[in-house]
């Protein structure tokens, strides 16, 4: 609707408020990547073997951001990341080899973009979305503000490493949702919504969300092409299924 309006999508999640930032005035054709910061969550120094045993209270404590208790989840399966690659493919029409996640733990670079010419851009700002719904609501200006300013000299450093998609393996569902293409996305969201109410309420253990996500995703057959109502179907039939799943014990744990 946007393209065949001719209007703009003005993004407020912090990462994609980055690259929106970032690719401003620059040429499509010119960037070679996206590149997706992630906090790594509160598990990301964890071993897949201790990540067994993680609690929901253990889960919900983020050590960045202070969110809600389905967003925060996402965070520590990281979802959220997963999520955000789906969000970027559609906002900025960049395939999906050309977006990378990138674990920063201190969370202070939001996203960047890398240009064919080797050159990066970044956004970068202390752990707070009020910046990046203060730029959506007066773009293209920029309103002075008193928000909270990082202080280089107090902040020593900025590690980075690549996700470990076998402690992770959400990120990897994303992107083969992202492949199937057409309704796999549809599932992949309304599977881990379930999923993770349902480690919410203590009826499953962590590792056991992305167990739910994935035998969801591999029993779908996608519509490529789907209209809004078959969607709102499949949503609606993928909870259904999951729950189905959840209650017989016959996922892949």
């Amino acid at each position: 609707m946007a393209q065949k309006n001719n209007v703009q999508i003005l993004p407020i999640d912090s990462e994609h408020s980055a690259i929106f930032q970032c690719i401003a005035g620059e040429n499509s054709n010119e960037i070679a990547k996206i590149i997706l910061t992630a906090s790594g969550g509160p598990f990301f120094h964890l071993s897949k073997e201790e990540m067994e045993h993680v609690t929901r209270a253990e889960a919900l404590l983020h050590p960045n951001w202070k969110m809600g208790n389905k967003i925060t989840i996402d965070s520590a399966t990281m979802m959220n990341k997963g999520l955000e690659v789906i969000e970027a493919f559609w906002l900025f029409q960049m395939h999906a080899e050309k977006i990378q996640i990138l674990i920063h733990p201190q969370s202070i670079i939001h996203s960047m973009v890398e240009f064919v010419d080797g050159s990066l851009k970044a956004q970068l700002g202390v752990p707070d979305m009020k910046i990046a719904i203060q730029y959506a609501l007066t773009f293209p200006e920029r309103r002075r503000s008193d928000f909270l300013r990082i202080n280089f000299a107090q902040l020593h450093k900025l590690t980075f490493c690549e996700p470990d998609e076998i402690k992770f393996p959400c990120i990897a569902f994303a992107y083969k949702a992202l492949s199937m293409g057409g309704t796999a996305t549809t599932v992949l969201n309304a599977a881990n919504e379930v999923a993770v109410q349902l480690f919410l309420e203590e009826k499953i253990r962590f590792v056991e969300i992305p167990q739910l996500i994935g035998t969801a995703l591999t029993q779908h057959l996608p519509v490529l092409h789907p209209t809004l109502e078959q969607i709102f179907s499949i949503d609606k039939e993928t909870r259904l299924q999951v729950l189905s799943l959840y209650e017989n014990q016959i996922f892949n744990n």
